[in-house]
């Protein structure tokens, strides 16, 4: 295995080096082309692919004029890791308090979060951009109707999302990946603590130095990261959630903290009258949202893998077993099920929804695409007959394509503004 040494100029001016390991973390540097031209095309960069309870839907209460309020999770029961149900809820409102009250402290005069500069130095700042750039490239190649949506964000916000987003895929690759067989908790011990690292300045190759600059620029906390490494140490040793409960947590783990990574990235308009906290509960809700929606999707492939995500009380209630999805046969008890779940999922897109406009005019179109776009995966199993054991649900070209125009449209009209005496009330 080869190692690269490099010298990168962090943002707080002190000198630090990182490794790019040229092997297994296929650190090169360069564009698409001239990476295939040094590695081959065969030889491509793999180390970064992806492979109705209302209570559930914000923590802490909406804010965002909603007229259904939800409760702290107050029944949240025991999780995996066998911590009491008010510990359970806590740790999820703490988290997104935390995180709301470093936004509300970086709030400029404007509205807007103040982002600090590059350190310019010759010879490094061109090292840290093409860092971004590789970024930015993976986020092209995996998702990219958010890629082209990000490119309306300015520099500072694109490239930064872009290092949010890599940082996540390399994350889920290791237990969803290629080499995920070979993936042990000492394993992601070591992952956690190469990110405890990079936020200290101390990256460990390229793609680590690219969100290592992004942390120091905005006000991005380290616990939803360390919670998402959490939900992948759920996955080696969980393959069975009794109740939603149970499920909703895993969902946080793995899903609902890239709202929270994201948010202080994409900003709060400066004209939105909603609470800090209730944009991150908006953002945590379309996080579960879209974990819910990858688990009704891929029902099928995970029961082959030998994982059932749905909630055991559910099925049980509803007349099914395990049995019932190995066997893979759709029946009236199936679709019934399937219907309540899919009410569910789109419980949180609804209050999802209501925060993406709170969020700053840039950054409104490609997160409101993104929800667009993946709500209707849940359609695309209702037209499947909730088929989801052989069939792959999927948004043809032509429905993402005119989802686009849709979402650029809502995300420039602003819900109408509610009175001080109102909002005082959540109304």
């Amino acid at each position: 295995m080869s190692v690269a040494l490099i010298w990168v100029v962090s943002a707080n001016t002190e000198v630090f080096k990182f490794y790019g390991i040229l092997d297994s973390s296929r650190f090169v540097l360069g564009n698409r082309s001239s990476i295939r031209a040094k590695m081959g095309a065969k030889q491509d960069w793999k180390s970064c692919s992806l492979s109705t309870h209302v209570k559930y839907s914000s923590v802490g209460g909406s804010g965002l004029g909603s007229e259904t309020k939800f409760p702290v999770l107050l029944s949240m029961v025991a999780n995996p890791l066998g911590e009491s149900a008010v510990s359970s809820e806590q740790k999820v409102y703490d988290v997104v308090l935390k995180q709301a009250s470093l936004g509300k402290k970086q709030l400029s005069s404007n509205g807007y979060l103040d982002v600090k500069r590059d350190i310019i130095l010759p010879g490094n700042l061109s090292l840290l951009s093409k860092a971004y750039d590789r970024c930015g490239e993976v986020c092209a190649e995996y998702a990219k109707t958010f890629y082209l949506g990000t490119l309306l964000m300015t520099p500072e916000r694109r490239r930064a999302i872009w290092a949010i987003y890599v940082w996540c895929r390399r994350t889920d690759e290791l237990v969803d990946g290629p080499n995920a067989s070979h993936i042990t908790p000492t394993a992601l011990d070591r992952w956690e603590s190469r990110l405890d690292d990079l936020f200290q300045g101390r990256p460990f190759d390229m793609l680590d130095a690219a969100l290592s600059d992004t942390v120091t620029k905005f006000p991005v906390d380290i616990q939803p990261f360390k919670d998402m490494i959490e939900g992948m140490r759920m996955d080696l040793r969980k393959s069975r959630y009794q109740s939603f409960d149970e499920l909703y947590l895993y969902c946080y783990y793995v899903a609902g903290t890239v709202g929270l990574m994201s948010v202080p990235v994409m900003g709060i308009s400066p004209e939105s009258q909603a609470t800090t906290e209730s944009v991150y509960n908006a953002a945590l809700a379309l996080g579960i949202a879209n974990q819910l929606t990858n688990i009704l999707r891929d029902v099928g492939e995970d029961a082959r893998r030998g994982r059932i995500y749905l909630p055991q009380d559910e099925l049980a209630e509803a007349g099914l077993s395990d049995a019932d999805i190995y066997a893979g046969k759709v029946t009236d008890k199936w679709r019934s099920f399937m219907k309540d779940q899919i009410k569910r999922a789109r419980m949180f897109f609804d209050e999802a929804e209501k925060g993406v406009t709170e969020l700053s005019e840039a950054s409104r179109w490609p997160v409101l695409a993104s929800l667009l776009l993946y709500r209707q995966i849940l359609d695309e199993i209702e037209a499947n007959d909730y088929n989801n054991f052989t069939r792959r649900a999927y948004v043809s070209k032509a429905k993402k394509l005119l989802a686009l125009p849709i979402a650029y449209t809502k995300s420039i009209i602003r819900p109408p503004r509610t009175s001080p005496e109102l909002r005082k009330y959540n109304l």
